[in-house]
């Protein structure tokens, strides 16, 4: 988890010195294009400082108000930022649109271009180490800023190859139309986060291909259960939860039946660094051969293969 926080402060500090650097240029230089990507910038910053505190608050243990954990506070953070992007295009799309007549000087193309090159150099390298932790980590709130600044470096060149242009053909209403395309590139971004985080939010079942490698770890020990039903799985910001019920001969003892369903659960989580697994058992009091061939024996738990009679208590059922 402090790797995810030091990759967010490192978001936060780059971001800080681009939208600052991006800012001056762009007002020095009269430049819609360039204020487009410093706002940019400054809405990459706020989404820094928004999954700098998700990740912060997704790192704390479940507690009695939120005892599924705290994971989904980084898919919260997820669609802010997206909302923040989709706001930031907006103004962009204003501030270009009345400029597409032409007649506005652009000065110092030297300086913008300098800007330019040297953000989508720095957002590079920045972008890849938060794609690397968010990876590692599955981090979405992570993975959102680094796509943040992945979507700034080619908006950057993008702005770099105008700038060259304008100076080439001295043609400034291709300042705006940069503009545009640069919203264009921030309106997708926007919308595949606010879809990737909706289906953590709505519950939606984890991919098809993890859901395989589960049943793939249950097949492994079929030898020691009838069947299983009602498989639901979700995820919450990198925790996954991965409920079932598991049908198990009638007369096996329930240390027996709590060991097979330790060893799948650990194999599972085993896998899935971050998962959460509940095992519901489920009783055959049919005698047939599917239960006899189930019944074959695992190795004898660590604990005692002893019942409540033989400790002494005495454990009365409540009558139908």
């Amino acid at each position: 988890m402090n790797e995810k926080i030091r990759a967010a402060r490192l978001s936060i500090a780059s971001n800080t010195v681009l939208t600052l650097a991006k800012l001056a240029a762009g007002l020095f230089m009269n430049s819609v294009s360039v204020l487009s990507e410093a706002i940019h910038s400054g809405l990459d910053l706020v989404a820094a400082l928004i999954a700098f505190f998700s990740v912060r608050e997704s790192s704390k243990p479940a507690d009695e108000r939120h005892p599924f954990g705290h994971g989904k506070f980084e898919n919260v953070a997820s669609i802010i930022e997206a909302v923040l992007i989709l706001g930031a295009a907006a103004m962009i799309i204003a501030n270009a649109y009345p400029k597409l007549r032409g007649g506005v000087e652009i000065h110092s193309l030297g300086l913008g271009a300098a800007i330019m090159g040297i953000s989508a150099l720095v957002n590079f390298f920045v972008s890849r180490e938060l794609m690397r932790v968010a990876r590692k980590t599955e981090s979405p709130a992570l993975a959102a800023d680094a796509w943040h600044l992945r979507t700034d470096v080619y908006t950057s060149l993008g702005v770099f190859a105008g700038i060259l242009a304008i100076k080439i053909t001295g043609l400034t209403i291709l300042d705006p139309l940069i503009a545009i395309v640069v919203t264009l590139l921030i309106v997708r971004a926007a919308v595949q986060l606010i879809v990737d985080s909706m289906r953590s939010i709505l519950d939606v079942q984890l991919p098809e291909a993890e859901q395989q490698i589960i049943r793939e770890i249950l097949a492994k020990y079929s030898s020691h259960y009838l069947e299983y039903h009602d498989l639901k799985t979700r995820k919450a910001g990198s925790q996954r939860f991965i409920v079932l019920h598991l049908v198990v001969p009638g007369g096996r003892s329930v240390s027996k039946v709590h060991d097979i369903c330790d060893r799948i659960e650990g194999e599972i989580c085993g896998y899935f660094e971050d998962a959460n697994v509940l095992i519901h058992t489920e009783p055959c009091y049919q005698q047939c051969a599917n239960c006899n061939q189930a019944g074959r024996q695992l190795p004898e738990p660590v604990a005692d293969d002893t019942d409540c009679e033989q400790q002494g208590v005495d454990i009365q059922l409540p009558e139908k």
